[in-house]
């Protein structure tokens, strides 16, 4: 094997590398000189929105005085799993887990997703997505962990979430294209993979119980 190619192998495995960690430091850093990270920029029902600089900064795990575990600082799972707890004083049973993973593939539409003990509907439900419905992204080419946020209120032709960690200068709050066609409502983003939804307060399970239901 001629030096040539050899170069060329080594740049074809250390470019992808070079890329990767590149990405991985630009990330962690706050780009954004009008904001801290931990500035509150805005509030849904009383539930605080932070700055998290660089979507892949962490500023450490979030706790309950009682060790509930509320998520990495600030990112979007953070804020979603907080809002539930303040608000609803709802605990979800399986407490970790990337924002891709509230939303298991593997259910069907309107069953109970007893990891997070919500509802599950998927985008093209028969159920129309309501305000305060969780709401989960698919994962994308700059972001393998997906995304989560709050449905804020539903309109007309259009739904509004609430998020944290859409980037250094996303917003927190975006306008969603929310259609029904044949019965069926389809919020057209090609990310959004479905929306989660808290039962009533008398048709809930005990944490144990819901974590023993099956999934398929």
């Amino acid at each position: 094997m001629n030096k040539r190619r050899i170069a060329l192998l080594a740049s074809c495995v250390l470019l992808p590398l070079i890329a990767l960690a590149t990405y991985a430091a630009v990330t962690r850093i706050n780009p954004n000189d009008q904001h801290s990270v931990g500035d509150q920029l805005d509030e849904l029902n009383g539930v605080a929105i932070y700055y998290n600089g660089g979507v892949n900064t962490v500023q450490g795990r979030n706790l309950s005085q009682d060790g509930y575990n509320l998520g990495l600082r600030y990112q979007c799972v953070e804020f979603v799993k907080r809002y539930y707890f303040e608000r609803h004083g709802h605990r979800m049973p399986d407490t970790y887990g990337h924002a891709k993973d509230f939303f298991d593939p593997a259910l069907s539409d309107g069953s109970l997703n007893a990891k997070r003990a919500m509802l599950q509907f998927r985008n093209g439900s028969a159920e129309q997505p309501k305000a305060e419905d969780l709401l989960v992204f698919a994962p994308s080419l700059l972001n393998r962990f997906g995304h989560v946020a709050i449905i804020a209120s539903v309109g007309t032709g259009t739904l509004q979430i609430a998020q944290q960690n859409p980037g250094p200068f996303g917003s927190s709050r975006e306008d969603l294209v929310l259609t029904q066609r044949e019965g069926r409502w389809y919020i057209e983003s090609s990310r959004v993979l479905g929306w989660l939804r808290l039962q009533p307060a008398d048709e809930q399970s005990a944490p144990d119980q819901l974590l023993a239901t099956p999934t398929s």
